[in-house]
C-alpha cells in the first residue's frame, strides 16, 4: 500500500496502538471502527453498570477487522497441544525434571529446595537459557553460581567503594528499629568489616545497618560507570537479564509505557552474626513488582569482639532447614556463604498475609484495615514463626544460602526475606 495508507493503519505495533487510540472518541458508541466500544457492566466502581470504554478492546477489534482476511481461518498447531489433552493434570515439577534430564544433558544443573529451585552450576554454558526457560514458565526461582569469576573483584571490595565514594551522603537504615538516617557513606563502610567502628544503639548493642539502594538506576550508571559495566557484562542468562537481552520484555516496552525501575541497585548490609538478636533480617518479607536478579558481589569478614568465628557462622547456617546440596556447599572451603534467603511462592501470599495479621493480634498490635504486612515490609519471619506457618497454613519455606558470586533470579510476585 502507499506510504500514507501504511502509516495510517500502523506499520508497527506502536504505530497501530497510537493511531487507533487517537481515533477513539471516549463515551461514543461509534469509535470509527467496525466494533462498538466494549463496556464493562455490574462492577463495584460503576453504579450505573456502565464504565468508560475499554480502549484495548477497541484496538484489538480494529486489528481483527483490518488485519485478518475473512476467508482465511486461523491456523492451529495441533501438535503442540497434544501433551495438554489428558484426563488427569500432570505434575509440572516432575514433568520438568524427567524431561530436562533427557533434553539438557549438556548443562550442569541440580534441583534444590525439594525440587523447587533450579541451580545452574556452570555460568559459562551458553545453553543455560534453554533450561532456564522451561523452569521460568513454572514461576520458579533460579540460582546461578560462579558469577564473581567474570567480575573485577577489586572494584567491589568495601574499602574500594569507601575510598571512591566515602564523601557521599545516603540513607542508612537501622534494621532493628527501622529508623532511617541520612549520613556520610564512609561511616557505614568503616564499620563494614570492623565491628568496633559500628554505631551503637541505646543499650550499647551494635547496630545492624543497611545502605538502602545506594546508588540506584541512572545514579548507579553515572556515579559508578566502571562498576556498572562490570556488572552488566557479568549478568547471568544475558538473554533474559541484560538490558539488551532479546527475551527481556521490560527493556523492549514502547516508550509511552511506564516502565518498572530496572535498577541496578547496590544493596549493602552488615550481617546479623555480630548482633545479639539473630531473629532479625536486613530485608524484611516483601514482594517485588518485576522479576529480579540479585548477585552477591562481595562478602565481608567481620572482625572484633563478640563476632562469631567462621565455624560459628557456619553452625548458624546449618541450623536452618537446608537442602542436602546446600549443606554440601557449606563444607566446601572454596565457597563463601554470605546471605540467607527465605522464599515463598506468590500463590501463598494471601495465606502468609492472614498468618501475619493473626500473629500481630496475638502480640497486641493494632491491625488496621488498610494495613498490609507484606506491602509494608514490617515482618521478618523468624524460625519459630516459619514453623507455625507450615503447621497452621501448610506453607513451606524455601531456604536458600547465597554464596559469593551466586545470582538468585526471582519471578515477580515471589515473596522473600534476607
Amino acid at each position: 500500500p502507499p506510504a500514507s495508507q501504511n502509516n495510517e493503519q500502523g506499520s508497527t505495533l506502536r504505530d497501530l496502538l497510537t493511531t487507533t487510540a487517537g481515533k477513539l472518541r471516549l463515551g461514543s458508541t461509534d469509535a470509527g471502527i467496525a466494533f462498538a466500544p466494549v463496556y464493562s457492566t455490574g462492577t463495584a466502581s460503576s453504579k450505573s453498570g456502565r464504565t468508560m470504554p475499554n480502549i484495548l478492546d477497541d484496538i484489538i477489534a480494529s486489528v481483527v477487522e483490518n488485519k485478518i482476511p475473512p476467508n482465511r481461518a486461523p491456523k492451529i498447531n495441533v501438535k503442540s497441544e497434544k501433551s495438554e489433552i489428558k484426563d488427569e493434570p500432570k505434575d509440572d515439577r516432575k514433568f520438568i525434571q524427567d524431561d530436562c534430564s533427557k533434553l539438557y544433558s549438556d548443562i550442569q544443573y541440580s534441583w534444590i529446595c525439594d525440587k523447587h529451585v533450579l541451580w545452574l552450576r556452570d555460568h559459562k554454558n551458553n545453553n543455560n537459557w534453554k533450561l532456564f526457560k522451561e523452569c521460568w514458565k513454572q514461576g520458579r526461582p533460579v540460582l546461578v553460581s560462579g558469577m564473581h569469576k567474570k567480575m573485577n573483584f577489586s572494584l567491589w571490595k568495601a574499602e574500594s567503594i569507601s575510598l571512591d565514594f566515602g564523601n557521599q551522603q545516603a540513607d542508612i537504615l537501622n534494621c532493628k528499629d527501622s529508623i532511617i538516617s541520612n549520613t556520610n557513606v564512609k561511616e557505614f563502610w568503616d564499620g563494614f568489616e570492623d565491628v568496633s567502628k559500628r554505631q551503637k544503639i541505646k543499650n550499647g548493642e551494635t547496630a545492624l545497618l543497611k545502605l538502602k539502594d545506594w546508588p540506584s538506576g541512572e545514579d548507579f550508571k553515572a556515579m559508578m560507570p566502571a562498576r556498572y559495566e562490570d556488572l552488566l557484562k557479568s549478568l547471568p542468562l544475558p538473554e533474559y537479564c541484560s538490558p539488551e537481552g532479546k527475551l527481556n520484555l521490560a527493556s523492549h516496552l514502547p516508550g509511552f509505557f511506564v516502565r518498572p525501575d530496572l535498577g541496578p541497585r547496590l544493596c549493602s548490609a552488615y550481617g546479623v552474626a555480630a548482633t545479639k538478636d539473630h531473629d532479625i533480617g536486613t530485608t524484611n518479607l516483601h514482594i517485588e513488582v518485576s522479576d529480579v536478579v540479585n548477585i552477591l558481589v562481595y562478602v565481608g569478614i567481620a572482625k572484633g569482639n563478640g563476632v562469631l568465628s567462621k565455624s560459628g557462622v557456619l553452625k548458624k547456617f546449618e541450623e536452618e532447614d537446608l537442602d542436602d546440596l546446600l549443606r554440601k556447599r557449606l563444607k566446601d572451603s572454596s565457597e563463601l556463604p554470605g546471605a540467607l534467603w527465605h522464599i515463598y511462592a506468590g500463590k501463598d501470599a494471601d495465606k502468609i498475609r492472614e498468618f501475619l495479621q493473626k500473629i500481630a493480634k496475638e502480640q497486641g498490635l493494632e491491625v488496621l484495615p488498610e494495613h498490609d504486612p507484606i506491602r509494608d515490609q514490617s515482618w521478618y519471619v523468624n524460625k519459630k514463626l516459619r514453623q507455625r506457618l507450615l503447621e497452621e497454613y501448610g506453607v513451606k519455606t524455601c531456604t536458600v544460602i547465597q554464596f559469593l558470586g551466586d545470582a538468585i533470579i526471582l519471578p515477580a510476585g515471589a515473596l522473600h526475606q534476607v
